[in-house]
């Protein structure tokens, strides 16, 4: 990058940190020519709880499939979703 970066400011806090990242060009700040990539393997994904209205009869289903593979069915539900939302 031939360009001089400009340095980054302090933040007080989180979110003065990410009203400035939204509003500002990162390009302008880092050389992303050497960025290496990192793999964090202890880090959880954040999760939020939802309720969902089955019928009675699909959720028994769901429950036999799951009992069929020995894992709690709300973890059978979750692996279903991921593998239907998949990108191909």
């Amino acid at each position: 990058m031939n360009t001089k970066l400009k340095s980054i400011p302090k933040f007080r806090n989180e979110e003065e940190e990410r009203r400035f990242w939204e509003t500002h060009d990162s390009r302008n700040y880092v050389d992303w020519s050497k960025a290496e990539r990192v793999r964090l393997p202890n880090l959880k994904p954040s999760t939020t709880s939802i309720s969902l209205r089955l019928p009675i009869t699909l959720l028994e289903r769901i429950k036999v499939a799951a009992n069929k593979r020995d894992v709690p069915y709300q973890s059978l539900i979750k692996i279903w979703l991921a593998e239907k939302t998949e990108t191909r």
